[in-house]
């Protein structure tokens, strides 16, 4: 009943920014956190990026300096603005939340995915 959805990516020239967004929707009491992780081809999915309720914030070494996680708790969405992008970040960056609570579960929630490309 829970469902995470992405917007935001698309194809981008390196040094360019993106700001990805990503709303968690349906009867939702509490989550602990949610993230983004990313997969690149011929890739293994990575994380990038987690943020807490509490604001309590993990960044990849890739990735730190030049992204950043920002939270919603009362819209259940989170962010992630993308600045200096380099055609390795090139990947499908898929959204999740752990910990969501609702009225009958709990548990860990992904999100579709979207396609972030660097390229010239």
């Amino acid at each position: 009943q829970v469902q995470l959805v992405e917007s935001g990516g698309g194809l981008v020239q390196p040094g360019g920014s993106l700001r990805l967004s990503c709303t968690a929707s349906g009867r939702i009491f509490s989550f602990y956190a949610m993230g983004w992780y990313r997969q690149a081809p011929g890739k293994q999915r990575e994380l990038v990026a987690t943020i807490t309720r509490y604001g309590s914030t993990n960044y990849a070494d890739s990735v730190k300096d030049r992204f950043t996680i920002s939270g919603d708790n009362a819209k259940n969405t989170v962010y992630l603005q993308m600045n200096s992008l380099k055609p390795e970040d090139t990947a499908v960056f898929y959204c999740n939340a752990e910990g969501v609570v609702t009225m009958g579960s709990r548990g860990d929630y992904w999100g579709q995915g979207t396609q972030v490309t660097v390229s010239s």
